[in-house]
């Protein structure tokens, strides 16, 4: 029972990093539009922007499944014995 517990978490784990990834990647490139849409000149640079946003966005999952992957591999086998 136990395990089936850390293997709920790990995985709810890994959905809620998915699922607030998503949301702040489409604020980013919806952002990143109406900002080239008021000023076109400025886009390569904003893009740019976006570009290191979007790297540091995107960190938060990976964390999120080595964290979940440690739950599944390290911790719920030891519960089995």
């Amino acid at each position: 029972m136990e395990q089936a517990v850390v293997y709920f978490a790990a995985a709810f784990l890994m959905g809620i990093a998915a699922l607030g990834t998503a949301i702040g990647f489409g604020n980013l490139g919806g952002k990143l539009l109406e900002a080239s849409a008021r000023q076109p000149e400025q886009a390569p640079a904003l893009q740019g922007k976006m570009f290191i946003m979007a790297g540091l966005v995107d960190a938060v999952p990976i964390i999120g499944v080595g964290i979940g992957m440690y739950l599944i591999f390290v911790v719920a086998p030891g519960m089995g014995a």
